[in-house]
């Protein structure tokens, strides 16, 4: 039985959807689960959440052992096999298998795979290739006993992605209050249709697999939107134009539910997860102890309003996690 997979994923950038998996991954544990971290993002910005530059310095010019989920696969490039990930222990219940810029390298190699993985005469090397991702993380979730993995991954529609996605069991999106993050819906419902539907093809035309293969369920189980924060004199009712269409923008492209009535507010919509707040005077502090904005102490700079922002922040992940937790059936 395989682990089930979390994978945030829009192909807008900058909707805070590093930062939703790091800090999703630490409440995931404080909640009693085990969680496996896992950066399938060419630029690497997880892992660079959780180590400091001299643990990304010496992961990245290493030369032996699995460190990263691009020397996991990388023998696929040439003739080898796909090795076991090293997971990199980070708390009793929290593994991470790091990223690597070198992985944009293999864009192009699934690129070539997946016409190959339809009706080609050797069907071996392609979905061992196009499935190694799933491969990867379900080899590091055994290692560590885990009970969930949460992805993430970069902002496009890329080879990458698909192959990241075929791999996801439950997709969330992390939307702005913005035009961009209504667009990036109408291009991710499709996407995700579409690649669900090619690789159900794919997986009935191998009729007797060597290997496992993941289901590709890729099922989107709601929104989490950022909360106003002012920039540039931008007006509030900017924010309630644009936050207010996500119901229907959400519903509509992604779930396919194209009649309404649809809910007036995200507050109103059970699809959104969440309305994060935004703590940006809290950032630089956890940056710097390396530690999630809710676990800021004192001792780090937290006092005063600072710590109560921080007590507020474990109150608002807290309350997402748990449903998450429900949305997949570990909770009640």
């Amino acid at each position: 039985m395989s682990v089930p997979i979390i994978t945030f994923f829009n192909n807008k950038g900058r909707v805070g959807k590093t930062s939703l998996a790091y800090h999703l991954a630490w409440m995931l544990v404080d909640q009693g689960e085990r969680v496996l971290a896992c950066d399938l993002d060419p630029q690497a910005n997880l892992t660079s959440s959780f180590l400091d530059e001299d643990d990304l310095e010496s992961l990245w010019e290493g030369a032996s052992g699995s460190e990263t989920v691009y020397r996991c696969i990388g023998p696929l490039t040439e003739a080898g096999d796909l090795t076991a990930p090293h997971v990199r222990q980070l708390k009793d219940g929290l593994g991470l298998v790091p990223g690597d810029l070198a992985l944009a390298g293999f864009e192009d190699r699934l690129s070539r795979e997946w016409p190959d993985a339809m009706g080609a005469r050797e069907l071996y090397r392609p979905f061992r290739i196009l499935t190694a991702f799933w491969e990867v993380m379900q080899r590091g979730a055994e290692d560590m006993e885990a009970t969930i993995i949460v992805a993430d991954v970069g902002p496009n529609l890329g080879a990458i992605n698909r192959s990241a996605l075929i791999a996801t069991d439950y997709v969330i999106a992390p939307l702005g209050a913005d035009l961009f993050s209504v667009q990036g819906l109408r291009n991710l419902g499709p996407a995700l249709q579409e690649w669900r539907e090619d690789w159900s093809l794919r997986r009935r035309g191998w009729r007797q697999p060597a290997f496992r293969l993941p289901n590709g369920a890729m099922n989107p189980i709601g929104y989490i939107v950022q909360q106003y924060s002012v920039r540039l004199e931008r007006p509030v009712k900017a924010f309630d134009k644009w936050i207010n269409r996500m119901p229907a923008a959400y519903a509509g492209h992604v779930l396919g539910q194209e009649a309404g009535p649809y809910p007036a507010t995200p507050d109103d919509d059970a699809n959104c997860l969440a309305v994060v707040r935004h703590y940006r005077s809290l950032v630089p502090m956890a940056q710097e102890a390396r530690k999630p904005i809710f676990d800021l102490k004192p001792a780090d700079g937290a006092i005063g309003s600072h710590a109560a922002a921080a007590r507020q922040a474990y109150r608002d992940f807290a309350d997402l996690a748990r449903s998450i937790r429900r949305k997949i059936g570990l909770a009640k």
